[in-house]
């Protein structure tokens, strides 16, 4: 049945790894976000959303396709989206609707077409490559790189980075593209306004590190230098991440400055929703805000992604505007798939015959139905300093994980949110296992899925001569993306 909504603008607002715990509308008790909460109260909040691969890139090619990444073959951060497979953009060019672009997409480049009529200030991945090194996984047994995280904690403090001063270029620009617009009354438009922050480096802005006292910021749920025995799976991410070797002040001052970015994003995003408001196309405009992923934040002794746990796979979700209930809280689970219908939906435009196979629901749909708690989420791994892929259903109260080559995980997290208890080798539990391993195959073979990958990323690690010469010529020594020269 096609959408009888009224087609409208609609404003994308994404930022870059916020973990989704991190929002005073979700119950944190010490995050700060005005704006975003304000967003939540006059719109929809999901609780219960995932991205389809907790890394940048293969989640931002699934986000811009509304297919998984095992579908599209994006599978990790050196293979960027080059519109290969459509995307949502493809589809408002072919009905003439306006879309642009302003900050982080994290393709391939910004010559391909990817269906944007204008990109402002892309953040690409490095040189059009990215980091090849990161593609070196089990399909070289005797050259396994060590790729420290532990950076992430040691520089961690109050000031300002490139990815701040971006971000604030990004809220610029968008503020100005929305003043701009209020003078054309035409057709519906979408703008994607995506920031880069609350990412590491964590360095924020004095005046948000100094909203988090450090004696306030709680350790560690586990910890690795209390005696936390992570899953086999994670021994390579736990060893690179180095957290064993900080102290408690460490681990707090990083604390203070994550979360002192995510209020400086908050706060970024803030200016640009007053922006829309002074143009006066609010009411005539919907707004999704989310994030390409989330931040483990020092659970399990990690910074960063690249896991399952809810820290790292999560995601904020927010859905504001007109037919969007206020003040809901939506207990379905829901996915970064979810948003190409949703776009779609929000436009008027109706779904084509290639669409119809796209595993993904309108958010709109969604958050006006019934509560569907037992629908299925789904989320894949196969990229840095994984030895296997990863895959994730969340289906009512049970979270799975299941790792190709190690045991699986079962959490219950009606009973058990943080994910202490792994209830998967208990006998009580093997029929909920059975069931989620049924409904994980119905979505993906996970050995072939595991085996394209690794097939992937050896013959891109070939191609550049092998693991040891991509170690060698990376095309950047910092252990993140930097911003493109001469933008800022």
């Amino acid at each position: 049945m096609e959408s009888k909504l009224e087609p409208m603008n609609l404003l994308v607002l994404m930022s870059d790894e916020h973990n989704p715990k991190m929002l005073g509308c979700a119950g944190h008790p010490l995050a700060r976000t005005p704006h975003l909460d304000a967003l939540a109260a006059r719109g929809t909040r999901f609780e219960a959303a995932y991205t389809t691969c907790p890394i940048c890139v293969p989640a931002r090619a699934s986000f811009a396709t509304g297919r998984y990444v095992h579908q599209i073959g994006y599978w990790d951060n050196s293979m960027g989206y080059d519109g290969r497979v459509k995307s949502w953009g493809h589809r408002l060019q072919e009905h003439r609707i306006p879309s642009e672009s302003i900050g982080k997409l994290h393709y391939r480049n910004e010559r391909d077409d990817t269906g944007f009529d204008r990109q402002q200030i892309p953040m690409h991945i490095k040189d059009g490559v990215g980091m090849v090194h990161l593609s070196i996984r089990g399909q070289f047994p005797d050259f396994v790189p060590v790729l420290s995280t532990s950076g992430i904690i040691g520089e961690a403090g109050p000031g300002e980075s490139e990815y701040t001063a971006y971000d604030r270029r990004v809220g610029e620009l968008a503020c100005k593209w929305l003043a701009r617009r209020a003078r054309d009354a035409g057709r519906p438009w979408v703008l994607f306004v995506s920031f880069v922050t609350p990412h590491y480096p964590l360095i924020a802005p004095d005046r948000f590190f100094e909203q988090y006292p450090l004696a306030d910021m709680p350790l560690p749920k586990c910890d690795v230098r209390g005696g936390f025995e992570p899953h086999p799976w994670l021994a390579l991410s736990v060893a690179t991440s180095n957290a064993a070797g900080y102290d408690d002040d460490a681990h707090r001052r990083a604390l203070a400055a994550y979360l002192g970015l995510v209020s400086f994003t908050d706060d970024q995003i803030g200016q640009v929703l007053a922006a829309l408001d002074r143009s006066g196309l609010a009411e005539r405009t919907r707004v999704l805000y989310t994030s390409d992923h989330g931040e483990n934040a020092g659970a399990r002794g990690l910074w960063g992604k690249s896991n399952h746990y809810e820290e790292a796979s999560g995601i904020p979700l927010v859905l504001a505007g007109a037919d969007i209930p206020e003040g809901r809280v939506s207990r379905t689970p829901v996915t970064l798939a979810d948003a190409f219908p949703t776009i779609l939906e929000a436009t008027g435009i109706p779904a084509s015959e290639a669409d119809r196979d796209l595993p993904g629901t309108s958010l709109i749909q969604i958050a006006n139905g019934p509560e569907g708690p037992e629908r299925v989420a789904f989320s894949e791994y196969h990229a840095a300093r994984s030895p296997s892929g990863s895959f994730m259903i969340r289906k009512g109260r049970y979270k799975y994980i299941e790792y190709v080559g190690y045991e699986p995980e079962l959490f219950d997290l009606a009973s058990d949110p943080e994910e202490i208890r792994d209830l998967a080798g208990r006998p009580a539990y093997a029929a909920t296992v059975a069931s989620m391993q049924q409904a994980l195959r119905g979505i993906v073979e996970p050995e072939a899925a595991d085996r394209a990958a690794n097939d992937a990323q050896k013959t891109l690690v070939e191609q550049r001569g092998g693991p040891r010469k991509v170690m060698e010529d990376r095309v950047t020594r910092k252990h993140y993306t930097p911003v493109p020269d001469g933008i800022l």
